[in-house]
């Protein structure tokens, strides 16, 4: 999950923030349904973890706006990797204390019953607020699942914004648009073969939460692609006449990540690896050109994407550590949907609601004050 730090003397893309929004709140659906998934074939809302890949579209672009234009006018790495820091980090916080406190609940041992040391636990607690994996088989990956982030799987993604965001500062912005254009084209072959050659062993690009199997080198590929082609269209952004932008798009997003496994569940296919190329490839980036080209045009949808934006990131990086204890009682006792639907459904609002409390009395106040020092 990604979300950026604007520009303050621009104007925000507004539908740009509700539609990360409406993609955080798919991610927590796609979760729900790993809950009675026996493999990536046969997963609810299946396609949803390509919201990842249109959270690091959507990221370059905003970090193209916000900041392309700065480096000439004094802002150094250092000062923006810094500003990035404000960003994400109050939140990560979050994410990986509500982890620490439902791996306690759980009992603390990994998902196949064998008990886990507290300094294990001490150890990955302490990595996860540096931002820094857990290599698979070591104590601090404490569930046995081979998470680079197992108090908070979804900080994955966060982690490889992070690597984003240096690339960005040391190399990126350096680039000419003609020398980014072949970049873009380079990576993105790159992420074609990941679709294509099965490095899943599903045909899908959902890679990149594990470091093992090279997960991690195929996550970067995701991130390296997806990001630079996000830069690349606030250089070349030229906006479309669209009405209802924000609409369209909405579905755009909410049909691709709801997209059954493309041949069916009973073996792994080439055609999804297929689907899941030309979605990175081209769906995402149009999605965001449209959603750029937008405007809100009445109060009670400008709020809708003020809301959906604020509460996108915050839902992305807590919503997990809830999942977790679902898994585990849905898991132990044999219960099926019929069963946990309720408990699931009352997790989504609690959810929401708690991230819209750390947003509204803990990350908006702890950034400004940050943002404030950083100005002195």
């Amino acid at each position: 999950m990604t979300t950026t730090l604007y520009n303050s003397t621009k104007p925000r893309y507004e539908l740009l923030d509700g539609l990360r929004g409406v993609a955080a709140l798919m991610v927590i659906f796609y979760h729900v349904g790993e809950c009675f998934a026996t493999s990536a074939r046969d997963q609810w809302i299946n396609h949803g973890y390509l919201a990842v890949d249109f959270f690091f579209v959507l990221s370059g672009f905003v970090i193209g706006y916000a900041y392309d234009g700065r480096w000439r006018k004094g802002l150094s790495a250092g000062g923006f990797l810094l500003r990035r820091v404000i960003r994400l980090q109050p939140m990560v916080v979050v994410g990986v204390v509500l982890g620490v406190i439902s791996f306690i609940i759980q009992g603390c041992e990994h998902w196949d019953g064998t008990s886990v040391s507290y300094t294990a636990v001490i150890a990955s607690f302490v990595l996860g607020l540096l931002m820094l994996p857990a290599l698979p088989g070591t104590a601090p990956e404490v569930r046995g699942n081979g998470e680079m982030f197992p108090l908070n799987g979804p900080s994955w993604s966060l982690f490889f914004e992070y690597v984003g965001s240096v690339f960005y500062a040391l190399f990126l912005h350096r680039l000419s648009t003609r020398w980014l254009k072949v970049f873009v084209g380079a990576s993105g072959l790159a992420l074609a073969a990941v679709a294509l050659c099965n490095g899943s062993g599903d045909y899908h690009i959902g890679v990149g939460w594990t470091a093992a199997g090279g997960g991690f080198w195929m996550g970067l590929v995701r991130m390296t692609f997806s990001f630079s082609m996000g830069l690349l269209l606030s250089r070349d952004f030229k906006p479309v006449r669209i009405r209802g932008a924000f609409w369209i798009c909405s579905a755009m997003i909410v049909g691709v990540l709801s997209i059954p496994y493309i041949g069916g569940a009973e073996k792994p296919m080439l055609a999804n690896g297929v689907f899941d190329m030309v979605c990175t490839l081209f769906i995402f980036p149009t999605i965001v050109r449209l959603g750029a080209s937008g405007r809100t045009t009445d109060r009670n949808s400008a709020r809708t994407c003020e809301f959906l934006g604020g509460i996108s990131y915050p839902v992305y990086i807590i919503h997990y550590p809830f999942m977790y204890l679902m898994y585990a009682w849905a898991w132990k006792n044999g219960y099926g949907f019929e069963r946990v639907w309720p408990v699931a459904g009352a997790i989504v609002v609690t959810v929401v609601v708690l991230a819209w409390l750390f947003l509204k009395y803990y990350d908006e106040p702890l950034r400004r004050y940050l943002t404030s020092r950083l100005k002195k």
